[in-house]
């Protein structure tokens, strides 16, 4: 009689496996259901452009739906965080910035994420020089206008938000060139473009990509370029230092992260894909119309250049004196 209780129970406890057996292959399959793209910044800058662009083209790579949501504030702080705490489970990425992983740990003395250990780099997306862009009815004309105005200190830039490399460069500009610009902090680079288009704010460090179409409608002018070369796509404009201005070699990057943690499987394929995206030719075709430049690296390549740019941001904050509270 045991022995037909103990029979029934394994049959039962087989049967039970068997059963249980399509809904864990299930739950293996990734990717399942939607993936949401965390946007630090408000909608129409870099970020976003990039978000919106990455999510079009996971989507058919993929074969799921992809929700790029804008989270602002705090210098991409607030969204860069909520993707720090978030599962690893492959089902939430942060369109992450040089500012909120590679400056905020410096210039903030209390950040609620470690951008050393919170993080899975998944993959790198692109870089760029910034520009030194300003109102043409601000009455600077030149950098040296620039440098007069802010040793004087009778002139304002704005950023995309304290801590954001729009912000740091400007800093960096203050060091080099003995001004006292102030800062005046935006959320985001859409609504500081607003602003200086607006003319409410003569001066900005920014990322060519969302003043590009202002510049060509005569609205805004570039001065300068931020990195050691001039820019293809704008060979007539000098950089900082063929201007005398020395020290403000600056190329911001943006790419793909995960929480920490993030399965080496996904993050394998979301850098395999992601990867595949940058080098097709359409996608090639629009960061050059864009001034940005695509980065090939694994994850482990990755983190080993995000891990050297923390050191090397951290000093320039660090000789700015720049601090956030």
């Amino acid at each position: 009689m045991k022995l037909v209780r103990s029979f029934r129970l394994l049959s039962v406890l087989a049967i039970a496996s068997l059963a249980a057996l399509p809904a864990a292959q299930a739950q293996d399959k990734w990717p399942s259901k939607p993936i949401t793209i965390v946007s630090p910044y408000a909608p129409g800058g870099t970020t976003d452009i990039l978000a919106r662009l990455l999510a079009t083209h996971l989507n058919k790579a993929l074969g799921e739906t992809i929700i790029v949501e804008n989270k602002a504030g705090a210098g991409g702080n607030i969204g860069t965080s909520q993707v720090a705490k978030a599962q690893p489970d492959g089902y939430t990425f942060l369109l992450a910035a040089s500012g909120p992983i590679v400056i905020a740990g410096t210039l903030y003395s209390k950040l609620n994420y470690n951008p050393a250990t919170d993080f899975t780099a998944v993959s790198p997306l692109a870089r760029t020089s910034f520009v030194v862009a300003i109102n043409p009815k601000s009455g600077l004309t030149s950098i040296q206008d620039i440098i007069a105005k802010g040793k004087a200190n009778e002139l304002s830039f704005g950023s995309a938000g304290s801590g954001t490399p729009q912000h740091i460069i400007g800093e960096m500009f203050n060091v080099a060139a003995g001004t006292q610009i102030q800062h005046v902090p935006y959320k985001g680079s859409g609504p500081l473009l607003n602003d200086l288009v607006g003319g409410q704010v003569p001066l900005a460090f920014e990322n060519p990509l969302p003043i590009s179409q202002q510049v060509k409608a005569g609205n805004l002018k570039v001065l300068a370029v931020t990195g050691a070369q001039r820019m293809a796509t704008m060979p007539d404009v000098p950089t900082l230092a063929e201007l005398g201005i020395k020290g403000v070699d600056a190329q911001p990057w943006y790419g793909l992260l995960g929480p920490a943690n993030l399965p080496a499987d996904i993050t394998q394929r979301m850098n395999t894909e992601v990867q595949a995206i940058l080098a097709s030719p359409e996608v090639k075709e629009r960061l050059a119309g864009l001034g940005v430049e695509p980065m090939v690296m694994t994850p482990q390549e990755y983190q080993a250049f995000i891990t050297a740019d923390i050191d090397r941001w951290g000093a320039a904050v660090k000789a700015s004196g720049a601090r956030v509270d």
